[in-house]
């Protein structure tokens, strides 16, 4: 049966105050306005009342896609060090053509290595993956969950199994996401893997032989990353993008300005990325060099830069120690204190914080990546995070463009809960009547035999009516699914849950966003309010 919250996109309910910033500082206050429609489709949409002391103005609001969305309070000015991670964050890469890149480079590597030469002809979906899914290892599957591990979704290969396979694979016993098994896809770097993987499966699986063994689903999904590793580690990938940054990096060209706005206002920054150094240097010199006139070297931005930081254990390693550079990127020497305009290596949590000098919750670092940037330094450390997630835009446009049907689910889903009742009532005066016919013996009532008919095509009509609104609701969320994803929906929802994804952005990202760059959209003072948290008996 559908419930009035069916099929509603990503929407915290409790968040708001994402407006930005206004000019006369702590002016501004929001209301509650949960109850409007806009306040339950939209994803974070600021409140639309405000209360403003007299004079008080405030710059135009920024679109959805520009906004800062908030899971916990955040104090701008109480942050003393900024940092970021590079690749996806800094660094917005395209993903279609880093996916075709990322594809072909992999399935090379894997015919290297046996597979048969026709797989570099096979077909690979680059489209097929979104960040969130699992890959089960053992049986072949990509299956998304939502926040209480139920596979809303999954394919086999490029095939959808049916809610009744999926009931008896995943539904019988709990699903341990934790094991070797579930492998999470939880960057965009991964995606290519994963379309490498199910078309591998569906291309191998069509030239198997009936006396072949079965496919060792594990053994090929580990045969895929370790290609896509060496892929990335011999050049393959990354030396291609660094001769042609234009097609494979969008260049934000509001990134300079947001950095020095930070160091205007009296922050320090820094880069920690897995990214070796030469690679870093290329990378930041096309997105920063020369950007601004007063910066013309992009280590200008910053206080501190540590490549090849090999996170996640970077938050959990004690005693790596940091290297530095020289100006040729080369003949690294061990350091005790890290140094200003240096590019380095290596290094480890404690010894960072020891260099930043504050209280770790004067940092606030912001990733990609929500295992290896935002959840390890939010365990390891009392550091605040924002998340970067690309995907924002495209989620919040089809929110925009599905209001509609959104709209008229809410209807239906109270529609439903109105024919429940009758259900109900029907069935209880028939069992009534019954029971009443069945006391009258051989000689009942006429009044009594009337009124079961009565109820028992009340009851078919009802029923009918259910299955009707049932079936409209159905092919309306198939729609919004479509529109978002045309195998996944959206990546923060699953059904009317919260997706797995969903749910680790709300627990370990104090915010999060489309782009760095919409830091600058905001008050370098600015009060990221989070949202009042209810449980359901207090609402």
């Amino acid at each position: 049966m559908i419930t009035r919250r069916a099929l509603i996109p990503f929407t915290p309910q409790r968040r708001r105050d994402d407006e930005p910033y206004p000019i006369d500082e702590g002016l501004v206050t929001t209301r509650d306005d949960a109850g409007a429609r806009a306040g339950q489709l939209a994803l974070a949409l600021p409140p639309e009342k405000l209360e403003r002391r007299e004079g008080a103005t405030r710059g135009p609001e920024p679109a959805p896609s520009a906004r800062i969305y908030v899971n916990r309070n955040l104090r701008l000015d109480a942050i003393a060090w900024v940092g970021f991670d590079m690749d996806y964050t800094l660094a917005r890469y395209r993903q279609e053509e880093m996916d075709r890149l990322s594809i072909a480079a992999t399935v090379k590597k894997m015919v290297e290595r046996g597979r048969p030469t026709s797989l570099l002809e096979a077909p690979f979906d680059a489209s097929f993956p979104i960040r969130g899914v699992h890959v089960d290892r053992k049986l072949g599957h990509v299956v998304k969950m939502d926040r209480y591990r139920y596979v809303k979704r999954a394919f086999h290969g490029g095939r959808a199994l049916s809610r009744d396979d999926r009931r008896k694979l995943y539904h019988s016993r709990p699903v341990h996401v934790g094991t070797k098994r579930f492998h999470w896809v939880d960057t965009l770097y991964a995606l290519p893997e994963v379309a490498v993987y199910a078309g591998a499966i569906d291309h191998l699986e069509s030239l198997a032989k009936p006396e072949d063994p079965p496919l060792d689903y594990a053994a090929l999904f580990d045969e895929v990353r370790e290609c896509i590793d060496l892929a990335h580690q011999d050049g393959s990938i990354n030396e291609v993008i660094a001769t042609d940054f234009a097609r494979y990096v969008e260049r934000d060209p509001l990134l300079p300005e947001t950095l020095q706005r930070l160091r205007a206002a009296g922050k320090k920054l820094f880069v920690l990325t897995n990214s070796g150094p030469t690679y870093t240097d290329r990378m930041m010199k096309y997105l920063l060099e020369n950007a601004l006139p007063e910066l013309p070297d992009w280590r200008g931005y910053f206080d501190l830069v540590v490549c090849a930081s090999k996170k996640p254990s970077f938050f959990t390693r004690t005693d790596a120690p940091f290297y530095a550079l020289d100006e040729q990127l080369a003949n690294p020497t061990e350091v005790t204190e890290l140094r200003e305009r240096t590019i380095h290596m290596g290094g480890c949590l404690p010894l960072l914080e020891k260099h930043l000098a504050v209280g770790g919750d004067q940092v606030l670092y912001v990733g990609d990546h929500i295992y290896g940037d935002v959840l390890r330094a939010k365990k390891e450390s009392a550091w605040r995070t924002m998340m970067v997630v690309q995907e924002m835009s495209n989620e919040l446009a089809v929110l925009t463009e599905a209001r509609n049907q959104l709209a008229r689910l809410d209807e239906l889903g109270e529609l439903a809960e109105v024919i429940v009742d009758e259900v109900r009532l029907h069935q209880t005066q028939l069992r009534h009547v019954e029971r009443q016919l069945e006391s009258a013996g051989d000689s009942p009532p006429s009044a009594l035999a009337a009124a079961r008919i009565v109820h028992k095509k009340g009851l078919e009509r009802s029923r009918a009516r259910l299955a009707a609104v049932e079936k409209e609701a159905d092919a309306l969320e198939d729609a919004v699914d479509r529109a978002y994803h045309p195998a996944w929906g959206s990546v923060f929802k699953a059904g009317h849950e919260v997706s797995s994804f969903g749910d680790q952005v709300e627990q370990w990202a104090c915010l999060y966003t489309d782009r760095v760059s919409n830091l600058g959209r905001y008050a370098p003072t600015h009060y990221f309010r989070g949202p009042l948290d209810r449980m359901p008996h207090e609402r």
